[in-house]
């Protein structure tokens, strides 16, 4: 008891550290999930309509993806206590890297223990001098900022999407005579629901020779032709160098995944600290992210389910006065116009049925403040009928519409 004592007192420090938190809106409550990750959903004691998940696909519950799971426990255990390079690597790794090889139209893919490690993974293993160059959007995800920053070579930040600044950057002196570039881009930016614009990106990693790195965690299962992405969805097969993703979002599991050459796979074995010194998925994750890629295969329903409802909620919405600012993909973001505004209008939504989360400054710029909806496949239009008028009650009362 007096050890425990000692160890608070050491750490008083963290009462100003977490006032301060709070004092900035930074400071973070955890919301409890009492059933399955579903369209309808029991959140903090209610029974809601789930707008904050990443459950694009409405995987998360689906009676195949927990067959298979059930199954690879019983055959190959429950985890593997291991990193992949000493004893970690089972068969069904190996068969999940080339189905998703597959899927996304390259000849290899790695597996990595999350989406986030992944970009780190990727951008250290690659930027290895002060000769290199990391060029990177400015609303790139957290993880690609931490990989930059985790890479020895200097980097360079150009405006959202703005195609004349990455030229510039490409065309400087300090480009022209790095040893390698390397341009990263999410597919699909996380708080907007933009796209990129990836066929200028291309095109201009072509003229000037730089390496193109797309995240498509956002993209995988949502965009493109049987959810294969931002690559498929332009049409630019075969032109964007890696791709790489997360396993946690429209595929419902866990992990990420680096989509190449077989020789970036081969180098990233063998260089790459993430998946060096990180234990390797439990086989019922693998088995699961392979069900999945067969349900993408065999229910395009879902598909066409998830995009049919976004469009619903976005139109009545708009029609309903609100703001849903660039968004083009299932992320929708409701602008409230202030921090204290979006957390009541959050309130007021659950209170009513719905759930979905404030974003306030600084993880968006102030007066971006909004609340992000996550359309999925699941929801029927009841559902969403009920979240518009959830938030048409509340923004009449708080007077965003």
């Amino acid at each position: 008891m007096t050890t425990v004592n000692k160890t608070a007192d050491r750490l008083s420090f963290l009462d100003e550290e977490i006032k301060n938190l709070k004092e900035q809106g930074r400071f973070i409550t955890l919301n409890e999930l009492a059933s399955p990750q579903d369209a309808v959903a029991e959140i903090n004691g209610r029974r809601v309509v789930n707008l904050t998940s990443n459950n694009y696909l409405c995987l998360a519950n689906h009676p195949k993806i927990k067959a298979a799971a059930i199954a690879a426990i019983e055959r190959w255990g429950a985890g593997t206590a291991a990193v992949r390079t000493i004893i970690g690597t089972m068969g069904i790794h190996t068969e999940l890297e080339k189905r998703f090889a597959e899927f996304k139209g390259t000849e290899a893919a790695l597996l990595l223990q999350s989406g986030f490690t992944t970009n780190v993974a990727v951008c250290q293993s690659l930027m290895t001098s002060e000769r290199d160059l990391l060029i990177s959007d400015e609303l790139n995800h957290a993880s690609i900022i931490d990989g930059a920053r985790l890479a020895k070579s200097p980097r360079k930040i150009y405006p959202h999407k703005d195609m004349n600044a990455l030229q510039q950057i490409l065309e400087s002196p300090e480009s022209r005579a790095a040893r390698r570039r390397l341009v990263v881009t999410d597919g699909v930016f996380s708080m907007d629901g933009d796209i990129a614009p990836l066929p200028e990106i291309t095109a201009l990693c072509e003229k000037y020779d730089a390496v193109l790195m797309v995240d498509d965690a956002h993209a995988s299962g949502v965009l493109g032709k049987q959810g294969r992405g931002t690559v498929s969805h332009f049409g630019l097969e075969g032109r964007v160098d890696i791709q790489i993703g997360t396993l946690s979002k429209a595929f419902a599991a866990v992990g990420g995944y680096a989509a190449s050459t077989n020789r970036l796979r081969d180098y990233m074995v063998s260089t790459a600290r993430p998946f060096l010194f990180s234990s390797s998925h439990p086989p019922s994750v693998a088995a699961t992210c392979i069900a999945g890629l067969d349900i993408l295969y065999s229910e395009p329903q879902l598909l066409a389910r998830l995009w049919d409802n976004t469009r619903f909620f976005k139109e009545e919405l708009k029609k309903a006065g609100f703001d849903t600012g660039k968004s083009e993909t299932p992320i929708v973001p409701v602008m409230a116009g202030g921090t204290d505004k979006a957390k009541t209008l959050s309130k007021k939504i659950f209170e009513n049925g719905v759930f979905a989360l404030a974003i306030g400054f600084p993880t968006v710029p102030k007066g971006k403040e909004r609340l992000r909806n996550i359309v999925t496949a699941g929801h029927t239009q009841a559902d969403l009928e009920k979240a518009v008028a959830a938030y048409k009650k509340a923004g009449k009362e708080l007077g965003i519409i």
